[in-house]
């Protein structure tokens, strides 16, 4: 079973939309933080086909994804008479399957009512008590269920192939905000429990699952734009107004590349710590880690990233986790050309070449491992282990190797917009996205013949060709990184000064530290002299930091373990907390302080980054 993956439309969901699809989720949730628990309904509106189940007789049944959750009923709408169904065997890390039985005198669409509650261990929930908040005063819980956790949260069609909108209303205490990846429809006091407060909302826009996200905590807004707030707690949300006062701005650039923005309010929020990405790009409201808050919007351009999956991801989906390059290569590439825009052509490649140097390294760690490739073959593997920047960094070399041979940004941007406007509302997979780049590009054929896709789609390791990057912005760090590697002794340490870095940008300064990181160990002598020299020991910007505490812990300085078990307690990115315990674990002065390290702060951890730390750690079979 495995072999052959969960379904035929996607190895990782048990779902079967081909042949019952569903069409619309209405959700009826009642958040309980002292059991821990979400308890309601979800209203499944589904369409089948009129054709039998195969050898069986029967009405082909409605299969949908679940994991953990205990169901109470299913009944049908139409005939308020409970349907037969089954929760099969579990996969792990996939879960079960909910097959819900129609009787032959039902029609072809079909309301579907299941009454469930989530477990206190569900994989997309993360509850916060009051004391792990800014406030300390009241709890917190937040959502997060990319790639595969949204089965976690309620049953569905788990796989980005199913898009579907949704209705949702959400009981929760008096006096905290309840958000949602919808539009806000209104607030009231519950019918007879004062202490509580109802919140509806709607996403008229079909999504995958995986969209589907909810907040609940004491939080504040700020208005920075015509179709944005900010949203977090109180202690954060004027710095995250101040860091984000561009957002209008990227939106706009967004809208000049790739058409209208569709989903109306472009919210913020800003999470804890614990968040265990960057971003996530709910549509309406898009989470953002704290770890960019650096109070000079430095790291800001995490926004211009989320804001893209408006339209490639969330108009344009991956259908399913084997084609996820699809969406984070095309966001991340548009993602840099909204900078170039904003910034200039130059800092655009700046930026490509930041991240092929990440590559670069990354692909130096893990050598010609299959998940290197773009096109993935995740048959009965999580999607969460596959991830890495491979689909973002190589998916976004791709798509600028396309530009540059297919005649530059004037002739490649109308495909980008095109493909949008071709594709939106749709999941698609790699042949039909190149299917169509063959199609826009119908005179140009002779040169995409001269592309090695095998290599650039089905095999694992760096490009088979770098693209041409405009080198004017990263000369300058390039050769100071250059006399670094060459310097040998204290003579040599003594020619450098704070005023070599004096006009560096931050990325400038990130990128710098990438090559060096990419370079065998330092000795303890030279990297005390480029402290001394620059000052990244009181950095607070998160991206140097990260890369700052590798190269100390590369060249074995014990006097830097601590800071590095500190960075790994108080940051719950996954970009951060993974290389960094990866980096701790190998070395085995410091293995040992790792291991006792995260299992003292797992309870603090999400989900999601206690999982994948904890294999990490080999603390898992």
């Amino acid at each position: 079973m495995m072999a052959a993956g969960l379904s035929a439309s996607d190895p990782c969901s048990f779902s079967r939309p081909e042949e019952c699809v569903v069409t619309h989720l209405d959700l009826h949730w009642d958040v309980d933080f002292e059991a821990r628990i979400i308890r309601g309904r979800v209203r499944i509106t589904c369409k089948r086909s009129p054709l039998p189940a195969p050898h069986t007789g029967r009405n082909i049944p409605l299969v949908l994804d679940t994991k953990e959750l205990k169901i109470k009923s299913v009944t049908c709408e139409e005939s308020k008479k409970p349907l037969e169904y089954e929760i099969g065997e579990t996969v792990v890390p996939f879960g079960s399957p909910l097959i819900i039985h129609f009787p032959q005198d039902l029609s072809q669409n079909i309301v579907v009512i299941v009454d469930y509650e989530t477990q206190p261990s569900c994989s997309a929930l993360q509850w916060l008590t009051s004391e792990q908040t800014c406030s300390k005063k009241h709890p917190y819980l937040f959502s997060q269920c990319q790639a595969i956790q949204a089965r976690s949260l309620l049953p569905c069609q788990d796989s980005p192939g199913v898009k579907m909108p949704y209705t949702a209303k959400i009981t929760a205490p008096a006096g905290l905000t309840v958000l949602m990846s919808a539009i806000r429809k209104g607030t009231s006091y519950g019918s007879e429990d004062k202490t509580k407060t109802v919140h509806q909302f709607e996403q008229k826009i079909p999504i995958p699952s995986y969209l589907i996200a909810i907040v609940v905590g004491a939080l504040e807004s700020r208005v920075i734009g015509p179709r944005t707030r900010v949203w977090s707690e109180k202690e954060m949300v004027d710095a995250a107004a101040h860091e984000f006062a561009e957002t209008e701005e990227m939106l706009s650039t967004a809208e000049l590349l790739m058409g209208p923005y569709v989903w109306g309010t472009y919210d913020l929020l800003v999470l804890p710590p614990s968040f265990p990405f960057g971003g996530m790009e709910n549509p309406c409201l898009t989470f953002v880690t704290p770890t960019v808050l650096a109070g000079d919007r430095s790291l800001a351009l995490v926004v211009a990233h989320e804001l893209t999956h408006s339209w490639t991801g969330n108009l344009v989906t991956n259908k399913n986790p084997e084609h996820f390059w699809l969406n984070e290569g095309h966001t991340m590439f548009i993602e840099r050309k909204i900078a170039g825009r904003m910034k200039g052509e130059k800092f655009r490649h700046l930026l490509h070449l930041g991240g092929w140097n990440d590559l670069l390294k990354h692909i130096e760690e893990v050598l010609d491992h299959p998940f290197t490739c773009l096109v993935l073959n995740i048959k009965g593997i999580d999607p969460d282990d596959a991830l890495s920047i491979v689909p973002y960094e190589k998916g976004s070399a791709l798509l600028m190797y396309l530009e540059q041979k297919l005649g530059g940004p004037e002739v490649f941007d109308p495909f980008l917009k095109a493909y949008i406007e071709h594709f939106k509302f749709k999941s698609i997979t790699t042949d039909e996205w190149k299917a169509f780049l063959y199609e826009f590009f119908c005179s140009k054929k002779t040169i995409l013949e001269t592309v090695d896709w095998k290599s650039w789609l089905y095999l694992p390791g760096m490009p088979p060709v770098k693209p041409k990057y405009d080198t004017s912005l990263t000369d300058a760090y390039t050769s100071l990184a250059s006399r670094w590697i060459e310097a040998s002794d204290e003579d040599d340490f003594k020619k450098f000064n704070a005023d070599d870095v004096k006009d560096f940008s931050a990325y400038q300064l990130k990128d710098f530290l990438g090559i060096l990181l990419n370079q065998p160990p330092m000795t303890k002598d030279k990297i005390s002299y480029l402290n001394q020299c620059y000052g990244f020991d009181v950095t607070k910007n998160s991206e140097i930091r990260f890369r700052w505490i590798r190269i100390c812990l590369a060249a074995h300085l014990e006097s830097y373990i601590p800071e590095a078990l500190q960075f790994v307690s108080e940051n719950g990115r996954n970009k951060f907390v993974r290389p960094i315990y990866r980096d701790l674990h190998k070395w085995e002065v410091s293995k040992e302080r790792a291991t006792e390290n995260y299992k003292r702060t797992k309870s603090q951890m999400h989900p999601l980054t206690a999982t994948l730390v904890a294999k990490d750690l080999n603390l898992t079979s």
